[in-house]
């Protein structure tokens, strides 16, 4: 069934809310979800959002590739934006539509999935801050390398099924406390890759209906499954997640100046002092 595209039902279900708000903000955790069919999210109306956004918010490449592999190293795959999404079943590919939020339809969709769990989020780690969205478009068996990213995210499955290994965010194993800081300096997503690593993951598979809370950092990786995926992300910034970037990027001219770093716990937005510290070398361009 094909919800139209200005009905939009109830996001995410009770038993839902329940689980993220005892998993929020640390753990991953499998939610549910009802937009399965939204006419927003089916395959010709992504092929013409994509025509309708600026170039700089739409990556897409080959999907065939390692769990671990180069930013500058990923292939592309010859094709338009649109046509890539036309003819995803067959031509090997991996696309993601940034900042969808911008389009007004996609908007509502993410300020209703946001509205229904503000409450449990700004109990945790206060108002949601930067709100966007994001479509990932993939086709059978295509792999998602290993990474991390900076929000607060969840992940809907709409089209198709895939698996998500995911890890434990924080672990200076898995990403080393210079990676984290060049990371919030703005270096790429991707990440370093060891076979040893795959020991402390967590496969969990996603199906239409699924949907999968993913903490701030938490590296990742995606295996599609025999089908095109299409998934719904939905995302925000925390006074946290602020927090803590700011007080890597700190480390990162600690670190150049040869002098102690700091310590960021799990509550960086308490750590005040360093804080204004980071704000007011900002200010004086060091």
């Amino acid at each position: 069934m094909t919800i139209q595209a200005d009905i939009i039902p109830q996001v995410f279900p009770d038993t839902t809310r329940a689980l993220f708000e005892q998993a929020y903000p640390d753990a991953h955790v499998r939610l549910g979800h009802n937009l399965s069919g939204h006419a927003l999210l089916t395959r010709e109306a992504l092929a013409a959002l994509a025509e309708r956004l600026p170039n700089d918010r739409v990556e897409y490449n080959r999907g065939d590739l390692p769990i671990g592999i180069r930013p500058e190293d990923t292939p592309a795959n010859g094709l338009s934006v649109s046509d890539t999404i036309r003819s995803i079943d067959d031509n090997g590919s991996w696309m993601v539509l940034k900042n969808i939020e911008r389009d007004h339809g996609y908007r509502s969709l993410l300020e209703s999935a946001l509205t229904e769990i503000a409450p449990l989020v700004e109990a945790q780690t206060g108002p949601m801050l930067h709100m966007e969205a994001f479509i990932f478009l993939s086709s059978p068996n295509s792999v998602t390398p290993f990474h991390m990213d900076p929000e607060h995210n969840i992940l809907l499955q709409i089209e198709g099924e895939k698996t998500m290994t995911v890890f434990p965010p924080g672990d200076e194993a898995l990403v080393p406390p210079r990676q984290s800081e060049s990371f919030h300096g703005g270096s790429h997503r991707n990440l370093a890759w060891n076979d040893a690593f795959l020991a402390k993951g967590t496969k969990v598979h996603l199906t239409p209906g699924d949907a999968l809370l993913v903490p701030v950092k938490a590296p990742h990786f995606v295996q599609n499954g025999p089908s095109v995926s299409i998934s719904f992300s939905i995302t925000w910034r925390s006074k946290r997640s602020v927090a803590e970037g700011e007080l890597h990027s700190l480390n990162a001219t600690l670190r150049r100046w040869s002098l102690p770093l700091v310590s960021i716990g799990k509550a960086p937005e308490r750590q005040a002092l360093a804080r204004l510290f980071y704000r007011i070398m900002r200010k004086l361009g060091v």
